[in-house]
């Protein structure tokens, strides 16, 4: 078996203001390094074997700092980068409705049927994400990963988690800093914790972010 704890980075300012960042390398906020702090401090008493992130620094700051306290290093695999928004990335929701609305309506309503403006699809994410996933029991046989990543990446992996399809995406939701915990046995998936915020000193957010 391996244990899979499965978080999403800190707040960053373009998370705040709801900008599209995708694979622009955003560093974390006052704010974002607080809850990465807030994060490290719940997984402190928590055995774990191995810290790998997305090379993104808010994802591999987010790490790093929950890595510490263990005495872990932090590898990082590009596969778990952040979705590529294309010509999006830096906008807000706003600004896409104005030049490419017709787009936007429908990331928001069939998302796995959009591939972003000179970026990646859903299934682009995904066909990394899943391959990194699938590298995990034979690498890590017994051990339990810490796996630091974003909002969309988190999102296609728990998908495949679950057998569900990509249409389901905004049916799952993944606060900052949020952790999820999931389980390898027999050859399936199991959840055993989503997107749980208790260590923010909140059972759930009601933050609705326009921009991942």
């Amino acid at each position: 078996m391996i244990r899979i704890i499965l978080v999403r980075h800190g707040e960053t300012k373009w998370n705040k203001e709801g900008r599209f960042q995708g694979q622009k390398d955003i560093p974390l906020s006052a704010c974002g390094m607080k809850q990465a702090c807030c994060l490290a401090d719940a997984l402190r008493p928590v055995p774990i074997d191995i810290c790998l992130s997305s090379p993104l620094s808010r994802a591999f700051t987010t790490c790093r700092l929950c890595a510490e306290p263990h005495s872990l290093p932090v590898s990082s695999d590009a596969r778990l980068t952040e979705i590529n928004h294309g010509a999006w990335e830096g906008m807000s929701s706003d600004e896409i409705l104005a030049s490419d609305g017709e787009r936007l309506r429908l990331w928001h309503s069939h998302p796995d049927q959009v591939t972003m403006p000179s970026g990646e699809s859903l299934e682009d994410v995904s066909e990394r994400a899943v391959s990194f996933l699938k590298d995990l029991p034979a690498r890590y046989s017994g051990k339990t990963i810490l796996v630091t990543a974003h909002d969309a990446v988190n999102k296609v992996i728990l998908c495949h988690m679950l057998g569900i399809r990509l249409d389901h995406f905004w049916q799952i939701k993944q606060d900052n800093t949020c952790i999820n915990i999931a389980e390898y046995t027999e050859l399936s998936w199991r959840i055993v914790l989503l997107n749980s915020t208790a260590h923010m000193g909140y059972l759930f957010s009601g933050i609705e972010q326009k921009g991942l």
